[in-house]
């Protein structure tokens, strides 16, 4: 079974963006949004987590998630080097 297509964050913001636009005109929101080539779900989803920031924004935040993750395992890392040190000097290797 094959899941839609992935979106990259910029795509996702260009088209919540073009679905802002139609219905600035005065097409209804269900129409614009299939127009886009999405479903109604996914769009709301989008909005809640995209809604209100610009591409340099999200770009900003992809960034910022990667170097948490880094983080993250650095600091798993060491603790669990820690944790393998201590129970060395504990002598109960």
């Amino acid at each position: 079974m094959s899941r839609g297509k992935r979106y990259k964050t910029e795509e996702i913001i260009k088209i919540l963006r073009e679905v802002e636009i139609y219905t600035a005109k005065g097409q209804p929101a269900e129409q614009a949004i299939r127009s886009c080539g999405i479903s109604e779900q996914t769009y709301y989803r989008w909005r809640k987590e995209y809604g209100g920031i610009n591409i340099d924004q999200a770009k900003r935040f992809k960034e910022i998630e990667k170097e948490n993750q880094r983080l993250r395992k650095a600091v798993s890392d060491l603790t669990l080097d820690k944790l393998i040190l201590e129970e060395a000097l504990s002598g109960k290797y």
